[in-house]
């Protein structure tokens, strides 16, 4: 079965263009024709300036409950994460799944129709496994199928509360015990249509030394250097930068996305970049956590490749995390244009679906995943803009998303918003009851 899609205006692999007919087959692409002009009564018409599904990078579910509660007041990241772990006690499968479907909800609403769910609530809250080990991990896998989006499912090994100390509190749901356990619990996830099952390493000071495995040929992401006080601890303990032990431990490389690489030495910044590694940065929550401004551009012309995560989801909006890597660099550097809008689309887009294992994704072009996101164009935000990729990085908000096709099927329709608010409001409520 086909579906036909007629689109006002879009932005394809060679530029933007008008009056594009798409054709969908089986979830791809089959015909992309711009400037059609013969009849299109058959056609689905989305009315805008029509962009690839957006790739969300780096995402912990449930931070999502935060929002509106941990920015009150003084503090720093560890401060933050004595709140965040108050949420992690609180939840189990059928809550965690309530919670995780309405934030896929509200990604899917901005135009997401990816994410890399970096998942490491593995457990009851004393540590001991679910009868279904994996209870958590396919809660979270089928939120995501029901709220219409492709997951990369970041299973996460977290053995450690700080280099040398064991898990305490709340963190025993996070602990397999050692690597060969976690490996072994992993073995139980299957990839399965839209679901794909990646990797990662909490960081360096959640797995030791010892522990840090690679991850042949999947997705391996990492929290790197997201604070000073983990360089700090790592100098001390292993005589070298997180980035330095990586190299060593043989975790860097083509599949290996760096989330946050926020304070880097000159050096780590050449051995990304040598790796070809991804660094994704998350601007909305670096921000709000006070972490700081990372070196975005140093990386890409070192050789690495920008993705973008929302992270703790204080903010979801990809559009949001695009041009504030931009306007952190001018903030940084007291100088304009280090990315173009088109560089960091791709981040969002090609870039970001690479680095989540969708190597199909994030291009309108024949043999792609079918994935559409249609901005408004007379918006109080886009009016004007020129309806181009600037319109795309440099004015709109996921605000203005009034159609999100997902694998060739129509998932957030306009007035779908009120919808996700309700069922974010009920799911966020549950957990704080």
């Amino acid at each position: 079965m086909s579906e036909r899609y007629l689109l006002e205006r879009a932005v394809l692999p060679d530029g933007v263009a008008d009056d594009v007919l798409v054709t969908v087959a089986d979830g791809r692409f089959a015909a992309v024709v711009p400037g059609f002009t013969g009849p299109a009564e058959a056609a689905t018409r989305l009315p805008g300036l029509t962009v690839p599904g957006l790739a969300n990078c780096h995402s912990h579910a449930f931070h999502r409950a935060l929002r509106g509660r941990t920015q009150r007041g003084r503090g720093s990241f560890w401060t933050w994460r004595e709140q965040m772990y108050a949420v992690a006690e609180r939840l189990d499968p059928d809550s965690y799944f309530a919670l995780a479907r309405a934030v896929y909800r509200e990604m899917a609403a901005t135009g997401i129709t990816c994410v890399g769910e970096f998942h490491y609530l593995h457990h009851q809250p004393d540590g001991t496994p679910y009868a279904d080990p994996n209870a958590m991990g396919h809660a979270l896998t089928e939120a995501a199928r029901e709220a219409g989006i492709r997951i990369t499912l970041l299973d996460t090994l977290y053995l450690a509360s700080g280099i040398g100390t064991p898990p305490e509190g709340v963190q025993r749901r996070f602990s397999d015990g050692d690597a060969d356990t976690w490996a072994g619990r992993v073995a139980g996830l299957e990839d399965r249509a839209g679901v794909l099952v990646g990797a990662a390493m909490h960081s360096v000071r959640a797995v030791p030394r010892d522990q840090l495995r690679p991850a042949a040929g999947k997705p391996l992401h990492v929290h790197l250097s997201e604070q000073p006080a983990e360089n700090e601890q790592c100098l001390e303990a292993y005589g070298m930068t997180p980035t330095q032990l990586l190299a060593e431990q043989g975790l860097l490389g083509a599949h290996t996305t760096a989330v946050h690489a926020t304070h880097l030495t000159d050096t780590d910044i050449r051995l990304l970049g040598e790796a070809s590694a991804y660094a994704d940065f998350c601007p909305t929550t670096e921000r709000d956590l006070g972490d700081g401004i990372g070196p975005s551009r140093a990386l890409h012309d070192a050789g690495a490749r920008l993705t973008l995560g929302s992270d703790s989801h204080a903010v979801i909006d990809l559009f949001e995390e695009m041009r504030a890597v931009e306007l952190d660099e001018r903030l940084a550097t007291e100088q304009r244009g280090h990315w173009t809008a088109a560089e960091l689309l791709q981040a969002a887009t090609v870039t970001g679906h690479e680095s989540l294992g969708w190597a199909d994704a994030g291009r309108i072009a024949v043999g792609q995943r079918a994935d559409l996101v249609t901005l408004a164009t007379s918006s109080p935000r886009t009016a004007g803009t020129g309806s181009d990729e600037s319109s795309v990085v440099f004015a709109a908000t996921g605000e203005d998303v009034n159609h999100v096709v997902a694998d060739g099927k129509i998932v957030i329709r306009p007035g779908d918003r009120q919808d996700v608010g309700q069922e974010l409001a009920e799911a966020i409520g549950a957990v704080w009851a």
